[in-house]
């Protein structure tokens, strides 16, 4: 039923061809790599869902003889839904949608929750005994033919429950029930209520999206330098937790005419429409910030820096996922795509590094204030690449000149 597991998604390619795409988007690309969870998009690794239709998601909740749950299946569904179905929807502009099925009983493992080792880095005999357990429980309650994505919920206050291992794991061979392979499982195990948005970012993994922190190699210092509050896939705390543009456009979120690949020597005037907001979800701004509802024009500039590297240009504020953003204008980040999961896929490169804000409630102060704001220009460090934001349209767009030599 359960057999050898490994914490390392599968990185087999699919051959499928590129596919040409107005305003030169094709060019900025980067193509797929074999790194974990690789920021290639030429093709889609199909070992994993494409959040491009309606999913469903199971969630199975388990409690163990040492302790009787201080709460309710109905209780901790709540912690996590509708919150992480909404941010999908937000994110992706209606494209997507996730489907929570929950079951409302708990289900019995046969062991002590301390039996399991569970913890962050748990080890492979451990976590493979505790998914056969799971499975074994629950197979004959639910047909998991059925489902795309499997949830399998601890009780948070079981004495061996680690809230700091929740985490999707990936496996070399996958789990087999009810006629289907079940190729990766999200584990959770966090305290009731949760952290924020956290089941948002593990169902990212599911999708094939990266960790965008950095883990200090001693467990100690800052998380959150390459991103900070930028990305979901950074910080479940962040202050504009919206996915990246390029992750949008990985996905399958933006149509190709919404990237604009800038190629051209000298200057290339563009008009960027706000990340969070799309047609079909209305966005909420902040208090006395405006609120838009705009077509479908350009969300994401690209400069090819290298083979496996870009440049990347977004507008963002408070909007949408971002409303409690801390500084709003044209953020640049970089993308490689030869870079693992983990090591610094993406960096946000901060256009006022001797600066901070947000001290209070940003998970990183010193790339809060990372985008150049209206009126600013700023030239990439190590790049040829100059970025000026002119004005803003009445619709409240971003007007844009992009500089390359």
């Amino acid at each position: 039923m359960c057999t050898t597991m490994s914490a390392l998604a599968a990185t087999s390619m699919v051959n499928v061809p590129s596919v040409a795409e107005p305003f030169s988007a094709a060019p900025c690309a980067l193509t797929r790599t074999a790194a974990h969870h690789s920021e290639g998009l030429d093709t889609w690794n199909t070992a994993y869902p494409r959040p491009t239709r309606s999913l469903d998601a199971v969630m199975l909740f388990l409690s163990f003889p040492d302790s009787h749950p201080l709460t309710t299946p109905a209780e901790l569904t709540a912690d996590h839904f509708p919150a992480t179905s909404r941010f999908f929807e937000q994110a992706s502009y209606g494209r997507f949608t996730l489907r929570p099925h929950a079951l409302r009983q708990w289900f019995r493992m046969p062991r002590p929750s301390t039996a399991y080792g569970i913890r962050r880095d748990w080890t492979v005999a451990h976590r493979s005994a505790y998914l056969q357990d799971a499975l074994s429980v629950t197979d004959r309650h639910v047909d998991f033919s059925r489902y795309d994505i499997v949830y399998f919920v601890a009780d948070p206050d079981a004495p061996g429950v680690d809230s700091d291992a929740t985490k999707v794991v990936n496996l070399d061979r996958p789990l087999r029930a009810d006629g289907a392979d079940i190729h990766r499982v999200v584990t959770v195990f966090e305290n009731h209520p949760p952290d924020r948005l956290v089941l948002a970012h593990e169902t990212g993994h599911v999708f094939d999206l990266p960790d965008l922190y950095h883990r200090p190699v001693d467990g100690k210092g800052d998380w959150d330098t390459h991103v900070g509050d930028w990305d979901l896939m950074g910080s479940q705390f962040a202050l504009a937790p919206d996915l990246f543009g390029w992750h949008k456009w990985k996905l399958g979120w933006l149509e190709p005419r919404q990237v604009r690949c800038v190629q051209e020597a000298g200057p290339v005037r563009l008009t960027l429409e706000p990340l969070g907001a799309g047609p079909g979800t209305p966005a909420t701004g902040a208090a006395g910030a405006p609120s838009f509802g705009l077509g479908r024009g350009a969300k994401l500039a690209v400069v090819r820096t290298g083979p496996d590297g870009v440049l990347a240009f977004e507008a963002r504020g408070p909007v949408g996922n971002d409303t409690r953003s801390c500084r709003q204008g044209v953020l640049v980040y970089k993308v490689r795509s030869g870079t693992p999961s983990g090591r610094g896929p993406i960096e946000v490169v901060d256009a006022h590094p001797h600066t901070e804000a947000c001290w209070a409630d940003s998970v990183y102060p010193p790339l809060a204030d990372a985008p150049v704001a209206l009126g600013e220009s700023f030239t990439v460090p190590g790049e040829s690449v100059r970025v000026e934001v002119e004005g803003r349209t009445a619709s409240g767009a971003w007007t844009v000149r992009i500089s390359t030599e």
